[in-house]
Parts: structure tokens; sequence; C-alpha cells
């Protein structure tokens, strides 16, 4: 065993040795500019042929002085984030050590900064969670708290801080959050906004039950936190009883300058990001973000003009039930799930909600041919009679609604949804399983029911829907000249087998029926014919579907209808006059024109019969 004089003379070894390293960080470390991030340019988002679609403008930051915000505001940050901060060198050694410890688990680094710490991160550092990143911000946050006043540090802090909702710093957190500028707000809404400094997407109220009780617990919490730390009075603490509700989200600001249809594109892009690579909102709002879509310019001008084309044919002076009419749509490439075409509703910058990638919509008799799959891959016969006599691809076509019931029913619904789902569609979007699911109680969104229709075209290959290629960024974040950062995770979805390549054909062959029912003789691409499923005059659900396809590409297509304030789907009947079946003729009208307009223009090779 080694003597204490060997154990001393390694500790002072040691310890003289984190000295000497400590010495030269710190001597060799000096505070850069400030770095890109905090005035770093839009993100670029590019169409499928590699043409610019839309630049979504400079970060929203709007720079106050300190005197500007109200001093109960700064408190509630202070008490929240860094009580000691007037008093404090700037740094955190507990923080961090406990960023060495979660490093050596496989954690993250964060954890346990000061606002010195914090303000430079966002100014003058990039947002890896690095130990190099974090050694190089302990030690020139030390040298900004001997340079910089307390002052200029807060206030630098809270111009640069992530608020959510797209907004960086407090002045427009102020009017994302409460419609007002900062100077204006009150201490308790200065408590909500400081929580939201703790991660915006888990404390913002608006995202949902779970946000909401965690935003109102740490308001509470830093209300108290102030009396605790000797910044507020009982006596006003107890004045403060109600959770300031902060107004509803408006997701105007973040799609001003994306016109008509492009504002849902970059949503839907925006979505994939988040949910492929772990980007957040607060990365891509800080911009500098190039972001390759599978977006086909043509497909969407040509899916944009024929739902126009629908709603213009409605007259809602003359008819009320012509109302309130919403059209969601989407294209997806067949062959690998590429989403190249969608249609969200009338303009990103006033209807806010994607009707095209959004659930809430039954899918009506457009659910049926999973129904039918489901049936053939357990070993049902093609021709066999159901009830009224009628074999299960003759009552796809006629409506026959007590076929598909009982067809559900004898094959199971547990079964029916596993086989939806394997298709393409999300089990969230799925229905429970009562008497009427096999009838299209679920409510998948327009990309998910064209990407599941999808499936049968490629023989039972199931391919996600995809809307990102690639994505860079700049990597000279901190001043090193580094080229840019090729984000990963973006590769595109595996191919899987979701269906026996012979209930496959089987379904397609049904679904060429319904088509030459709804369109007539039509031919896709290379001739190739045309293959479809939609709801009919028989569903007493309140919508309308289409949803059909061409050898290459899979289109969905809804209508339904919606009043001002009220979440509940209104009825169809009349809309669109007696010629509209409903909806339905309109549904199949938007896809046959876009169609047309693309697939078989003239020149394309294709034809219509």
């Amino acid at each position: 065993m080694p003597s204490w004089r060997q154990w001393l003379g390694t500790f002072l070894l040691g310890t003289c040795g984190l000295a000497g390293l400590f010495t030269y960080v710190y001597v060799t470390v000096d505070i850069p500019d400030e770095n890109a991030a905090a005035s770093r340019e839009a993100n670029v988002y590019y169409w499928a042929d590699g043409t610019q679609m839309v630049s979504t403008g400079d970060v929203n930051r709007q720079n106050v002085e300190l005197d500007d915000v109200p001093e109960s505001v700064r408190d509630a940050v202070i008490a929240a984030e860094n009580a000691s901060f007037y008093t404090d060198s700037g740094v955190s050694p507990m923080g961090l050590g406990r960023a060495v410890v979660n490093m050596v688990k496989g954690q993250e680094t964060q954890g346990g900064s000061t606002i010195t710490q914090q303000y430079v991160k966002n100014t003058y550092l990039s947002q890896d969670q690095t130990m190099t990143r974090k050694v190089r911000e302990f030690v020139i946050s030390l040298k900004v708290d001997q340079r910089k006043t307390k002052d200029e540090i807060l206030q630098g802090y809270l111009n640069s801080s992530w608020f959510g909702r797209g907004a960086y710093g407090i002045e427009a957190a102020a009017h994302a959050y409460y419609g007002v500028p900062a100077r204006q707000l009150n201490a308790s809404q200065g408590a909500v906004l400081a929580a939201l400094l703790k991660g915006a997407e888990m404390y913002d109220p608006s995202g949902g039950a779970a946000n909401h009780r965690r935003a109102k617990a740490r308001w509470a919490w830093i209300l108290d936190r102030q009396v605790a730390v000797g910044r507020m009075s009982a006596e006003e603490r107890a004045r403060y009883k109600k959770f300031p509700e902060p107004q509803k989200e408006s997701r105007s600001t973040s799609l001003s300058g994306h016109y008509g249809q492009t504002g849902y594109l970059v949503d839907i892009a925006n979505k994939y990001l988040k949910q492929r690579t772990g980007l957040t909102d607060k990365d891509l709002a800080l911009g500098g973000y190039k972001i390759h879509t599978t977006f086909d310019k043509r497909r969407v001008h040509q899916l944009a003009r024929t739902a126009r084309r629908a709603l213009d044919g409605l007259d809602p002076k003359k008819r009320p039930q012509d109302k309130g009419v919403q059209i969601g749509a989407a294209s997806v490439r067949t062959q690998d799930g590429a989403l190249l075409a969608a249609y969200g509703g009338a303009d990103a910058t006033r209807h806010f909600s994607n009707n095209a990638d959004t659930s809430g919509v039954p899918a009506g008799s457009a659910f049926k041919p999973f129904v039918l799959a489901a049936a053939l891959q357990d070993g049902l016969r093609a021709d066999s009679k159901g009830p009224g006599g009628m074999t299960p691809g003759e009552a796809l076509v006629e409506g026959g609604n007590a076929t598909y019931q009982k067809l559900g029913e004898e094959t199971g619904m547990g079964r029916v949804r596993e086989v939806a789902v394997d298709a393409g569609m999300l089990e969230s979007s799925m229905a429970r399983s009562d008497d009427s699911y096999p009838l299209g109680t679920s409510t998948p969104s327009a990309v998910r029911l064209a990407s599941a229709y999808g499936t049968f075209a490629r023989g039972g290959l199931q391919h996600d829907p995809y809307s990102v290629t690639s994505v860079t960024r700049d990597g000279d974040a901190e001043g090193d000249g580094e080229e840019r950062e090729q984000i990963e995770g973006l590769e595109p979805p595996r191919t899987r087998r979701a269906l026996d390549s012979r209930v496959a054909t089987q379904v397609d062959t049904v679904l060429r029926d319904v088509a030459r029912d709804s369109l007539g003789k039509v031919s896709g691409i290379d001739g190739a014919p045309v293959a479809a499923g939609r709801t009919n005059d028989k569903d007493r659900l309140k919508s309308a579907w289409f949803a059909g396809y061409t050898p290459k590409v899979s289109t969905a297509v809804t209508l339904f209808r919606l009043r001002p304030r009220d979440p509940l789907l209104q009825p169809l009947s009349d809309v669109g006059g007696r010629g509209s079946r409903h909806g339905n003729a309109l549904t199949e009208r938007i896809w046959r024109d876009a169609l047309l307009g693309v697939d078989l223009a003239p020149g394309s090779g294709s034809k219509v019969g």
C-alpha cells in the first residue's frame, strides 16, 4: 500500500497539474468576438430542384436597454436563474463539476450555469454541449465578469435568451406572450417569462395540459423564490393568486414573408427536422440553416391552383352551407415516400392550421381498402360474397357499408388497425375499435393517407413520408473558419414490407375499379391505370376524401367545414349545391385536375382515355 507521503505527493502533483492547466487555458483563451449565432442570417429553404423556395427572415429579436425592463421582471429572472448574480464571480464551479460528471456518464454537459455563463454561451460560443465548450464558457465568463458591469451582462442576457414562440430576447417575448412591450410587463407576467428560460418547449402554457401544469407550478415557485431571496415582499406576493394566462400562440410572426402555401411547407419541413435530427425550435430560430426539401415546385403550384378553383366555385353568400369550407391535400412519391406537394389552406399567414398535415378529419370509406387488405392478408378470397350478395370489391365501388362492417368484425378490429398502421398511418390517428371503425372513423392526415395508399402502388412496400433531404449550417459560429456543417439524421426512411405483394395487387385491382367509377377511364403516367379510394354519399361522416395513385405519385384530398371558434366539424350536406355530392365531387375534381396539370399535361407522354 502507498504511504501517506506518496498519497500526499500524488495529490499535490495532481493539484499543481490542474492549476497549471487552468492557468494555461485562462491565459490562452480570451473573450472572442460575438458569434454569428447572436445575429445569424435567415434560414433558406430550397425546392427539390435546388432553386430557392423562401428565406424566413431575420431572427425575431429587438434589443432593449435594461431600464426598459421593469425591475420586478429582472428580479424574477435573477431569482429563478441565479440568485447570487450581483455578488458572484460569474461562474459556478459546482456547475462545471456536474458537467464533468454528466460527461463521464455519457449525458449532456448542461446544468448549473450562472446568468453570466448563459450570456457567454448565447453571445460568444456555439450551442454544442461539449466539455471543451463548457471549459471555454467557464474561463470566458470569468473574464467577462471582470470587464463588464453586472447590469451590462444582465441586459445582454435578457436580449439574447430564447423564450419560445420564435422570440429571442425579453422584448420579443413580451409581444409573443402578452402583446405588450417589455416595459409594460407586471411582476406576475415576468415570472411566467422567467419560467420559460428553463425550456420553452416544456413551459409554454399553450403547449398542452402538461406544459400548462409545469408553467403554473414554476410561476408560483418563482414568485415564492423572490420572497425567499429578498426580491419581493410577502405582501406583494400575496396579490398574485391567479396565473396570468398568455395570449394564444400566433404563428403569423414566424410565417410572415411566406406567401400562400410556402408557410405550410416550411411548417412541414421544420416538423420533420425536429423529429429526425434533434434540432429544436430554438435552434431553427437562430437561423443560418440551408434546408433542401423534397417539394416539387410545379406540383405545389398546381395543387394550390386546383384547390383554389374549387373554393372559388363555392358561394357562401347564397348558400350558407358553403361557409367555412376547408381543403387539405398532399402528394407523395410512391417509390420512396418523398413528399412532393401539400396544400395546407388558403394562406399560411392568415389560416395557421395546416390542413395537409393535421389529424381530425374522419377518413370515411377512404379507409375501407385497409379493411380489405387486412381480410385478404388473413386469407379472405377476393370473390367472396358478403351481405347483399356483393364481393368486397363490388362493395368498395358501390359503397356497401354493411359488407365492410361485417368484414371488419370477421377480420378483427385489432388486425385492421395493425394493417393500416403497417401501411403508413399513424397509431395516434386510429379511432377506437367500435362498431363503426371499419367505416372510417380514424382520422389520418392527407400526408399519411397519401403515403399509405402508396403502399398499394408499390406492391406492399412501405416508406414513411419525408420532406427534407439535407441541411447544412454555418459552421463558423465561433469565428474559427470552419466549413458549413452537415446535419446528420436525414437519410431517407428505410423501405419495409407491409403487405404481401399478392394482397397489394388484389387491392390495387379493386381500387382501379373505384377510379373508373369516379373519374371515367383515366390512364396515368406511361399509360398505366389510376387506382383510387374515396368517401361516398352513404358516409354519414362530416368529411369528403379522394385518395388515388399512379405508379409514381399518390395524392390524397380532403374537404371539411368549420365554424369560427368551434372545433367540431360541420355537416357537408348541400355544400357546393346538388352536383357536389356532399363535397365528394369537389375532392375528385381537385385530384383529377392536379393530375392533369402535371402528369398528364401535354408533352408528358401520358394520356387520358
